[in-house]
């Protein structure tokens, strides 16, 4: 029987699509992986556990569940001619929907609009005026047009992301968190799996969002996980949001350990999300109870690490990236064995977009 404790408060080859053979589940939830969903997750723990702990359904060395969780964050691919390049100082940044950069036609004191040659209004490509020299200038500049864009740009955070070619090189400008699928950029984040160790069997500690969070509301969730915001570490940013999402201490969340990366690209209407996830693990003390900080999670519940892996398998109630992490888990933990169909094909799909 699984410990369970409760803090309350707080993404295509054809081998892959041979291997996607559906089951039927007793129920079903389902959800975007690229929009929020329009309504709070129609689940609850009751349901999740009932899934975890029914070990009578299926093969645990079929990978097919696991290959519709990546192929659910990697939608979109043959949309990919809609879309052009988003250049700042020669260097590819991005990438911006044809139909979107028309609306930002009319800013031309912020973008170049770059049309073919052959008499045609056809977007080639999509640059910075010269004008806007520092990145403190363009970050001012786009997040004015960002405000002018109103409701076209939904769920606006007030968080900025860096700009950048690939990670570590440097930053352009930065850009308002809601806006990175809308201009395609590479947008990283940071994913924590917790986990506990008792009598031989590990854990993990899954958490349930909130249900006002503005994306994905009451959906499962890793202990801890976020975006990498401008200025600030992969590893101080695990630390920080350690407190705030679970209430884990310093002197504990110094251990996680930096485990690899996890990356995928989601086309979905105007949106091109170019996401890179680094993973880290955190062994916990046995005894230890989450206790979220900033309202954003609803509850937690510690189960074992088989468990977890049905409920991604059998069910859509994960946010969706964060199945992609668990995933990796599994593989680095040994729960995923080299004898399983697909093995090979399932760990280099958990790196489908640009992991640069």
């Amino acid at each position: 029987m699984a410990t369970i404790a409760t803090a309350a408060a707080r993404c295509s080859s054809p081998t892959r699509r041979q291997l996607l053979t559906r089951r039927r589940l007793p129920f079903s939830v389902s959800f975007s992986s690229a929009a929020p969903p329009a309504a709070v997750a129609g689940f609850g723990w009751d349901d999740a556990l009932r899934v975890a702990g029914d070990g009578g359904r299926g093969d645990v060395s079929d990978l097919s569940g696991y290959f519709r969780k990546v192929d659910s964050c990697n939608r979109g691919m043959d949309k990919k001619g809609d879309f052009v390049k988003f250049v700042v100082e020669d260097q590819v940044v991005g990438y911006i929907h044809k139909g979107f950069a028309e609306h930002l036609r009319d800013f031309h004191d912020v973008f170049t609009i770059i049309s073919g040659n052959n008499g045609s209004n056809t977007v080639e490509n999509v640059s910075l005026q010269s004008s806007l020299r520092t990145p403190e200038d363009r970050t001012h500049a786009i997040g004015e047009v960002i405000k002018s864009l109103g409701e076209m740009i939904p769920g606006i955070r007030n968080e900025l992301y860096p700009v950048t070619s690939s990670y570590g090189m440097p930053v352009y400008f930065s850009l308002e968190r809601a806006a990175a699928p809308y201009f395609g950029i590479k947008a990283y984040g940071v994913h924590m799996n917790g986990y506990v160790e008792k009598d031989g069997q590990k854990f993990l500690w899954i958490g349930k969002r909130s249900d006002v969070k503005q994306t994905y509301p009451g959906m499962l969730d890793h202990l801890v996980a976020g975006g990498l915001p401008y200025g600030i570490s992969c590893k101080e940013n695990i630390i920080k949001e350690c407190e705030e999402e679970a209430g884990i201490p310093r002197s504990m969340s110094t251990n996680a350990t930096s485990v690899g990366a996890i990356s995928y690209m989601d086309i979905e209407g105007f949106r091109y999300k170019r996401d890179v996830l680094f993973c880290y693990d955190l062994k916990l003390p046995a005894d230890f109870l989450p206790n979220n900080e900033d309202g954003e999670v609803d509850s937690f519940r510690l189960i074992p690490v088989p468990h977890a892996a049905n409920i991604v398998r059998r069910t859509d109630f994960f946010k969706p990236n964060c199945n992609l992490v668990i995933i990796d888990f599994l593989f680095r933990h040994g729960y995923i064995q080299p004898d399983s169909h697909g093995y090979l094909d399932l760990l280099q799909s958990l790196r489908s977009g640009d992991c640069s």
